[in-house]
């Protein structure tokens, strides 16, 4: 009988956080870290797969997102806090050591435990972002910028809120599965940029449409906004200046962050060999932003393939 996702809730530092797990580790564990606007639900292919091969999958909702209690104090919130709630989920499982597999804003909180905690990371496979240490910026980006946008205070609650959940979470799919930056004019907003009549990507169901939207009431999105939009990483005390464990990014050719002018840079810069001398990079054709749910099989494939080797 194939396996199926359980789910569970733990006191992680003073909230209750829904971990999604499945699996026995009989090979080891995987510990997966969504984005925005993701949660658990968005490595569900992944994590049947990672079983599958005998692994031990746990996905956490992060603190304020889906099926997880919100931090204690929001204006608080830190991406330290966010690193300190992985390794307190580890610790709380009694996983000694994990490979990371982390997507968008979630390899910032991976990428510090890794560097900061380098005894508990096997491995990291990062989804859209290759081996980072430090924020690269959005300069050279417009005004309507959407990152811009929504870390002004109050503009994206005005945006947001005047749809309900299921049409934002509509409007955020279509606009992040595009190749081209999601840019508002002068007297738009970012959620102007896609209305009822616009088809949505042809792998994104009505199935998973109400999954995410379901979550995202329970949710909100005040967390979400706060993190990662509005808040300022901290200087970390590292263990290490640079990677030692092995690094495996996996990147869709279509996905709109390829055109951030400093990530263009960096990837074609040495600074990436010396921060993470043991790194590579595969690119998927058509690959889009949520490339490990538009090809589920192909990037399943990939992870274990890189994990198995390094297991």
């Amino acid at each position: 009988m194939d396996q199926e996702i359980e789910h569970s809730y733990s006191p992680i530092r003073g909230h209750k956080l829904h971990i999604a797990h499945i699996g026995k580790g009989e090979t080891g564990t995987l510990l997966f870290v969504h984005g925005f606007p993701e949660v658990w639900y968005s490595w569900r292919h992944q994590m049947v797969a990672a079983a599958a091969a005998g692994f031990r999958a746990i996905a956490p909702d992060l603190p304020g997102y889906g099926l997880s209690e919100p931090p204690v104090d929001l204006a608080q919130a830190s991406w330290e806090g966010l690193m300190e709630d992985l390794l307190a989920v580890l610790d709380c499982l009694s996983i000694s050591k994990v490979f990371l597999v982390a997507k968008d804003f979630g390899v910032k909180p991976a990428f510090d435990l890794a560097r900061c905690h380098p005894e508990r990371v096997c491995g990291v496979v990062s989804l859209g972002v290759p081996p980072l240490v430090e924020s690269l910026g959005f300069s050279g980006l417009p005004e309507g910028f959407y990152i811009y946008r929504w870390r002004e205070p109050g503009r994206a609650e005005a945006d947001f809120g005047r749809f309900n959940v299921r049409r934002i979470m509509r409007t955020i799919y279509i606009l992040f599965s595009k190749d081209e930056i999601p840019v508002a004019k002068q007297g738009q907003e970012i959620m102007d940029l896609a209305d009822e009549e616009t088809p949505m990507p042809h792998w994104f169901t009505e199935q998973d449409l109400s999954a995410y939207t379901t979550l995202y009431e329970k949710s909100g999105f005040i967390t979400a906004l706060r993190i990662p939009y509005r808040t300022k990483a901290a200087e970390l005390e590292y263990a290490n200046p640079r990677f030692e464990m092995p690094m495996f990014a996996i990147m869709g050719e279509k996905d709109y962050i390829l055109k951030f002018p400093a990530l263009k840079d960096y990837m074609s810069s040495e600074k990436l060999k010396e921060i993470a001398p043991d790194h590579r990079i595969t690119y998927i054709a058509e690959g889009s932003h949520f490339v490990q749910e538009q090809f589920p099989d192909l990037v399943s494939e990939l992870m274990i393939e890189f994990i198995c080797k390094h297991a």
